[in-house]
Parts: C-alpha cells; structure tokens; sequence
C-alpha cells in the first residue's frame, strides 16, 4: 500500500512536522484543501470536524447544490482513518474527487477530540468525568451536533451519512432516541455497522463479554478509564501491540474489541494504522459493546437493577427500537466479518422500514477492509458513490 508506506517511512525519520493523527496535514500532503472545525457540544466536549469541500488540486468549485456527506469512524478510530489509503483507493478523497462536500467527524475522546471546556483527561480526578461515557452519547449528542453544524455551514437542509462499525452504532442510537435527525439524512450508509448482537460470531471476545461488568469495575478502581492514550511521543510506532499487554484490564478490553485484527489487518487489508496506535476510545465503550454481546442484544448502557429502575423506570435497559428509523438506509456486510453476523444484518435491516442490504463481493472481506482494503474503492466506494448521485440527482 504505497502512500499507507510513505506516511509510515516519513513519520519514523521525523520529516514531516505532523503525525498520522493530524488529518488536516495528512489530506494537505495528498493535494487537496481542507478546513478544521470545531465543534463544542452541549455537554462540553471539543470536537475536531475535517472538511475536504472540493476535488483534488482545487480550491473552489462552479458547482452548485454539491451533495454533503458525512463521515463517522469506527470504535478506536478517528476522521484519518478515511484518507489513509491515499488519493486513489481512499473513501472520503474518492467522494471529493466525485465533487461532493466531505466532512468527517471525530468522537469524543479520541485523539483528535481529547478536549473539554472544563474537564482535562489527564487529571487523576477529572479523568473519571471526562471518560464517562459510551457510544450512546456519541450517537445521542455527538453526531447530530456535528450533523446540525455541517448543514449549518453549508447552508444545507439534508446531507448523505456514512458510518464504519461503531460509526454505524452512532447512527442507530442517534436515529432511533432521536428520530427528528431522519430528515436530516437524504441517504445512510453504513460499512459493517454493528448493532444487533444476538449471533455475534467471535467465540473468544463471547466469552470474554460474560466478565464485561466485573472488568469494567475493576477498571475503574485502578483509575483505567481510556484505551490507548496518547503516548508523550506523537511518532511513536507500535504501541498498539505493546498497550494489550502486561495488565489485566488493558489485556481484556483489547481482547473484547479485536483490536489486533482492526489494527494489525488480516485477508487482504493492511489494517487501519499500520503500526501505529489507535486513536483512543474509553473504556465504557468498549464495555457497552461487552454487555450487549453478553445480553444478545442492542440496548442502552445496563446500570444494575436498581439504577435502571431509577434512569429508566425498569429492572432492564430498554432496546434501541429500530423501527423508528425511516432515513434511507442502506446496510453494507461481508460474510467474513468476526465482529458482525449477516444474520444480525439483516435482522436490523427487516426492523427499519426503509432498509436495504448489500453483500459486500469478496467472499473473504474484513470488518476492517471496508476503510482499509487495497480493493474498498473497487467493492464499496464507487457503489456509495452511484448511489449518492441516484438519490441526490448530482453528476447528470
């Protein structure tokens, strides 16, 4: 993978002043221009917003009515995990080159949004705060603030959403506990978005999932609240193995998310950093996926029966109702994927009024192959991108 190799080669010998986290640098160097935004949530977390508005070596555009589209990234992934494949195979570059107006999101928490107004991440006390959440608050505050400012800015009632993994979670919570946002999206489509639970295919992180509550707390009581923090030197290679060892914690949630097969890769793809660190995610992330793979479901965050009874008025968390998602939806799911079940696909698909499913057309295609795949452009992104256009009437 030949501009994955060149990242690699000039962050080790410190000839670039950016690392492989620095979006805005990383979408400058492949020749395109590019806007930072940040967006402040109403709960007081500082997110990063990438935008790439125009085609490669462009500056501007004479076209009007441009179709937007929003990127959200995976568990332990942030907004460069869209632009690491380079100019040519890269999703959010092919979508501008397709003349669309591209912003990508970053959830809280990760390293390009590690950032609150009154909370720092790396107080001993405050850290508890700030990392006290899970995918529900990105799906129910961060994604529909990012959404209500991208329209905002480009003056737009409706934009085309694209969610990878966890970035398909977001959307579901977001859809569901806030069905207002379905007239926000024109189109959905989501690569691998994991959801349902009930025939989760990974034996080992099943079994591993049955300790989700037990590990989470014993996290918490040695002040564990984050995976994979920013190291004190942003060149660092190789962490992401290094991190999943030599602690009970750390080795478990590593375990339960996958996190050597989404960053190492397998089959075809090269992994989503190479050998570098993942970008971050809090630990009740990771242990939200745990319960509902323990539980067989897709349900909100499980207190205990008497904190349930007082957050939800029930002894259980209520389930995400999918049947209040009218957006046009459009599930995308390989065979091969250990981290989701076609079954579930589908199931989640029959329970959304507006869905559609799309079998991804290589046999052994991975969770992780969808942004990281030499042949995703070829398999995944030139299809999204027909589609945008059909639905929007853009490109005829």
């Amino acid at each position: 993978m030949k501009n994955l190799l060149v990242f690699l080669v000039v962050a080790v010998v410190g000839a670039a002043c950016f690392d492989l986290f620095d979006t805005e640098n990383l979408i400058k160097s492949e020749g395109y221009h590019t806007e930072t935004h940040y967006v402040t949530t109403s709960d007081g977390y500082v997110l990063q917003v990438n935008r790439i508005p125009y085609r490669r070596h462009e500056r501007s555009s004479h076209k009007h009515n441009r179709p937007v589209v929003f990127l959200m990234h995976g568990l332990l992934a942030a907004s460069n995990s869209y632009v690491l494949l380079g100019h040519e195979n890269s999703l959010a570059f092919n979508l501008a080159d397709a003349g669309f107006d591209v912003w990508m999101g970053n959830a809280r928490g990760n390293r390009n949004s590690r950032a609150h107004v009154s909370l720092n991440p790396d107080h001993a006390r405050q850290k508890f705060d700030f990392f006290d959440f899970s995918w529900e608050e990105i799906g129910m505050i961060d994604v529909p603030e990012m959404i209500d400012y991208a329209l905002k800015h480009t003056g737009r009632e409706k934009l085309h959403y694209i969610g990878h993994s966890q970035g398909g979670t977001a959307f579901l919570v977001m859809s569901s506990m806030r069905p207002e946002y379905n007239e926000k999206l024109e189109s959905v489509h989501l690569l691998a978005g994991v959801g349902y639970m009930k025939h989760f295919p990974n034996s080992q992180m099943s079994g591993l999932a049955a300790l989700s509550n037990v590990i989470y707390n014993f996290a918490l009581t040695i002040g564990m609240v984050e995976l994979f923090p920013p190291s004190s030197d942003s060149r660092s290679v190789g962490r992401s193995a290094d991190s999943c060892t030599g602690n009970l914690g750390y080795n478990y949630m590593c375990d339960l998310t996958g996190v050597d097969q989404i960053v190492r890769g397998s089959g075809d793809s090269e992994g989503m950093f190479g050998n570098y660190e993942p970008a971050g995610a809090a630990i009740k992330q990771i242990a939200h996926y745990g319960q509902n793979i323990k539980d067989k479901t897709f349900r909100r965050w499980n207190f205990g029966l008497l904190k349930n009874l007082r957050k939800y008025g029930s002894s259980s968390p209520p389930k995400y109702n999918l049947g209040l998602i009218t957006a046009d939806v459009t599930m995308h799911y390989t065979v091969s994927d250990t981290l989701l079940d076609p079954r579930d696909v589908l199931a989640m698909a029959a329970d959304m009024p507006n869905c559609k499913v799309r079998k991804v057309a290589r046999e052994d295609f991975q969770h992780e192959d969808f942004i990281a795949a030499k042949d995703s452009k070829e398999l995944v992104n030139e299809y999204v991108i027909e589609q945008i256009n059909a639905v929007s009437g853009f490109g005829r």
